[in-house]
């Protein structure tokens, strides 16, 4: 079943594209008609997108990697802070650091930093600096926790990069194809889809858009979450029944050498029962 459908976007303004004369021809597959001097994006071909990249994305949460979604442009950063913190991934809605992917290191530093100053705050060594120090960490903590808050939870380098603009956040695109990180995008039509390995062709500027499309795609996402977490209790209550009949296996040869012991204790006593029985007669 379709995650989406053509009215669903229709209705969002999915389908509208950029000028004419801004157009990148590598979009060309993706453009139904011309209207008014603005392309027209074709819906048919992104709600098929749409349920490739839903599926891709669901089977990389259902293997416990993360994916980091970026848009920095006014109008999808609140969506994008939402719908991200709904599903618990991390997100960059401010400038985009640069080096984020490929000198990350040096980000998780800034990110310890950040928390530094909060064992500061809370072992009481804030107490003993003057107000003009305190002034200063403050400072900086807040602008920590604007551009690296939503990523402190990013030990390792995401799995995958969800991008709103691919013509806005070509850098970040740039340095995930540098490393090999596969890219999904919503892709306008003045865009280059070239970079892109999951292409969501797609109006990039209409909130309702941004909002329909991510809503797809994080359902997907909360779908391969929750079969993980499914999985993950089948594997536990397995390993559990495999620990019983593990130590129910020691109980069961004990109580098998008892039982034949008891038998034999048995069938020695039967024994010399006939053997006296036996030896009466002779002594009369």
């Amino acid at each position: 079943m379709s995650r989406t459908n053509f009215d669903m976007l229709l209705e969002a303004g999915c389908h509208f594209g950029h000028l004419r004369r801004k157009w990148n021809p590598a979009m060309a597959p993706y453009i139904f008609m011309e209207r008014n001097g603005i392309h027209i994006i074709d819906l048919h071909k992104t709600v098929v997108k749409i349920d490739e990249a839903a599926d891709a994305l669901k089977q990389i949460a259902k293997s416990g990697k993360k994916i980091l979604f970026v848009a920095t442009k006014k109008q999808a950063k609140s969506i994008v802070a939402e719908k991200a913190t709904g599903i618990n991934m991390p997100y960059v809605i401010e400038r985009w650091p640069g080096g984020m992917l490929t000198n990350f290191p040096t980000i998780r530093k800034a990110v310890k930093k950040m928390s530094n100053i909060d064992k500061l705050m809370s072992d009481g060594t804030f107490a003993n600096l003057s107000k003009r120090e305190l002034l200063q960490i403050t400072r900086q903590r807040a602008k920590l926790e604007k551009n690296l808050g939503s990523i402190a939870d990013l030990t390792r380098l995401p799995s995958a990069l969800f991008v709103i603009d691919v013509m806005k956040e070509n850098i970040a695109v740039k340095e995930a194809k540098r490393l090999g990180i596969p890219v999904f995008g919503i892709v306008d039509t003045n865009s280059d889809p070239n970079d892109i390995d999951f292409i969501i062709p797609a109006n990039d500027d209409a909130k309702d858009s941004i909002d329909v499309i991510l809503t797809a795609c994080c359902n997907a996402i909360a779908e391969g979450l929750e079969e993980r977490k499914a999985e993950k209790a089948d594997e536990k209550a397995a390993a559990e029944q495999e620990e019983e009949a593990a130590d129910a296996k020691p109980k069961r040869a004990r109580r098998a050498r008892k039982e034949a012991a008891e038998e034999t204790e048995a069938t020695v006593v039967d024994a010399n029962e006939d053997t006296e029985v036996e030896e009466a007669p002779a002594t009369e």
